[in-house]
């Protein structure tokens, strides 16, 4: 009875303990779309740190805080790869490149994107090349794109300049609010469609991926797991 005891308390403290982790330190994350890539893949986990920007009521667990807007807030850097609750509907967690801040003016013209006014350099690298389930090799254009405080970092153009969101009106983002873009640019449901990321939505910085999958392993098939993990991808930061 004794040992059994010891057990059962045993187990109630580390769930005690990751809950704390959990709900104000470091928050697992996985990526279910394409949204984000290059920079994340579907099937990247990663740990998204709750601190950085402080805290909100959808930093507790289903969203049940008991306080309007942040405790201990600190914005977000421009170019910052941040999870927040999907405004308006808040019932999902979306993560997404912050590009716009508070009072700028955020427009996309023929692809590219400009803020406040002036366009946002990029390079073009070299495509991305994949085929398609018929074996046919497609070309997808690659940029580096560079923010106003030099923050850098790889975009691609699957419609090149012509997708259906590269063309938009100027979007001024309010105080206490930001503008989210996926570096997927023609694959992502992003600001320029629902509008701004408030602050209180936040709920953190991604910060590292600590286990990746191709997808070609389900979880019962354990036999598998090895083949489909991306070893090169474990325990790279997130920029």
């Amino acid at each position: 009875p004794g040992t059994t005891m010891e057990t059962v308390r045993t187990i109630i403290y580390a769930l005690l303990i990751a809950g704390v982790v959990r709900t104000f330190a470091f928050q697992p994350f996985n990526i279910p779309s394409g949204s984000m890539i290059p920079t994340l893949l579907i099937g990247d986990y990663l740990f998204v740190s709750k601190f950085s920007y402080g805290y909100s009521r959808y930093s507790l667990p289903f969203g049940i805080g008991f306080f309007d807007g942040r405790i201990l807030g600190s914005a977000p850097d421009r170019g910052d790869v941040a999870v927040f609750r999907h405004p308006p509907t808040n019932r999902e967690d979306f993560i997404k490149r912050i590009v716009g801040m508070p009072g700028d003016r955020v427009q996309m013209i023929e692809g590219r994107l400009h803020i406040n006014g002036e366009a946002v350099p990029r390079r073009r690298i070299e495509d991305h090349l994949s085929r398609d389930g018929l074996g046919l090799v497609r070309r997808v254009p690659q940029y580096e794109e560079t923010l106003p405080n030099g923050r850098t970092y790889i975009i691609r153009e699957g419609f090149g300049d012509r997708g259906p969101a590269d063309n938009t009106r100027e979007f001024v983002v309010p105080p206490n609010s930001y503008f989210a873009m996926g570096d997927n640019r023609d694959d992502s449901n992003d600001s320029r469609g629902w509008g701004f990321v408030p602050s209180e939505n936040l709920i953190g910085r991604a910060e590292i991926l600590f286990y990746s999958t191709d997808g070609t392993a389900g979880w019962l098939k354990l036999w598998r797991w090895f083949q489909a993990t991306r070893f090169n991808r474990i325990f790279d930061s997130v920029d």
